[in-house]
């Protein structure tokens, strides 16, 4: 009988660094990588966390993710940057812009780095946290090939581009919005089609245009919000495409089809220093205060809280941390394959999901 498994967080990230370090990542952006998508998956985000892996190991076999990038910078004014990733794995590269933008706000007050050729950079809210961590607010947006209708259309036409927007905070963790445009991230379809899973109805569409609630019928995704998603995923693929001299909309080489075509994306972070602000010496203190606010509001639901943004995924973190990450049953087929090709070992705990 098939069954979800729940693995311990730090056998999955070791599983991931030995099957990147085997098809000739880095060691130090093995374990980034891996260490990324397992902290995506212990904040609840299964749509883009160690599911992806796969994914990335099978692109890098196809040869349209380079494993290792030679990654270039080229500072064109003091807090402008641009970055080419040289279709290494989006994470890497993500991390390297972050790294930089943070460099440059210390010094200028603001820090503006434009990413061109990269890949899929998994969850941006990864990359917001690194920025809020450092004390930083954080901007950071991507974009993806074309998932999602425009607004009054049901075909596909932009990606699910979504937006994150951190800040740090006095005595916590630090706020942070990720959100798609989308209603919903496409791989949180794939993985519903993994798992043969049904979907909520209000979602996607099918090849005709009406809603479907079955993943293998999903021919585009419904925007977030009708018209504020499309209009909001349509300005980020202008910031994220246009100004870094990448394709947009039906351009983008697709993620799940031809393995061997590069991706050809291109993302935006900022980092500003509230010190520089009239509000900077007590910025972290008014965050938490507003956060307090926020949790003393009347709710309807005693077993509902009202959180913050990002407050959802820490709590998923403690849970996780504690029970383990849950790996469903074709996620585990796919590890126990990679297992098998790599010559790696199977993470510790997990079993074959036929029992």
């Amino acid at each position: 009988m098939n069954k979800q498994q729940c693995i311990n967080s730090d056998s999955l990230i070791e599983w991931g660094r030995l099957c990147l370090s085997a098809v000739g990542v880095a060691t130090q952006d093995a374990s980034f990588v891996s260490e990324k998508l397992v902290q995506t998956s212990l904040w609840g985000i299964d749509s883009h966390g160690i599911a992806r892996l796969p994914h990335y190991l099978n692109r890098i076999s196809a040869g349209s993710i380079n494993p290792t990038p030679q990654i270039t910078i080229d500072n064109t004014m003091p807090s402008i940057a641009n970055l080419d990733g040289n279709h290494g794995l989006g994470i890497v590269v993500m991390g390297r812009a972050t790294q930089e933008v943070v460099s440059i706000a210390k010094k200028n007050g603001i820090g503006i780095v434009g990413v061109r050729e990269s890949s899929h950079c998994g969850a941006i809210g990864i990359y917001g946290r690194m920025i809020a961590d450092a004390g930083y607010i954080g901007i950071v947006f991507t974009h993806s090939d074309a998932f999602v209708a425009p607004h009054r259309g049901y075909q596909k036409f932009l990606g699910t581009n979504p937006i994150c927007i951190s800040a740090p905070t006095s005595g916590g963790p630090p706020i942070c919005l990720d959100m798609a445009t989308s209603a919903t991230a496409f791989n949180y379809i794939m993985n519903a089609r993994t798992e043969n899973q049904p979907i909520p109805d209000n979602v996607a569409y099918n090849s005709s245009g009406e809603a479907t609630a079955d993943p293998h019928q999903v021919s585009s995704l419904m925007p977030m919000a009708n018209h504020k998603g499309y209009a909001l995923a349509f300005v980020i693929d202008i910031l994220c495409g246009a100004l870094n001299g990448m394709p947009t909309d039906l351009s983008i080489p697709p993620m799940y089809e031809d393995l061997k075509e590069r991706r050809h994306l291109g993302s935006l972070v900022l980092a500003i220093d509230p010190s520089r602000f009239f509000g900077g010496e007590y910025f972290t203190q008014s965050v938490a205060a507003l956060a307090d606010s926020a949790h003393n509001q009347p709710i309807k639901d005693q077993a509902k809280p009202v959180l913050v943004p990002g407050e959802d995924h820490y709590k998923s973190e403690e849970i996780r941390r504690r029970d383990g990450v849950p790996i469903e049953p074709g996620l585990a087929e796919q590890i126990i394959l990679w297992c098998k090709k790599l010559s790696v070992p199977l993470p510790e705990g997990l079993e074959s999901p036929s029992i």
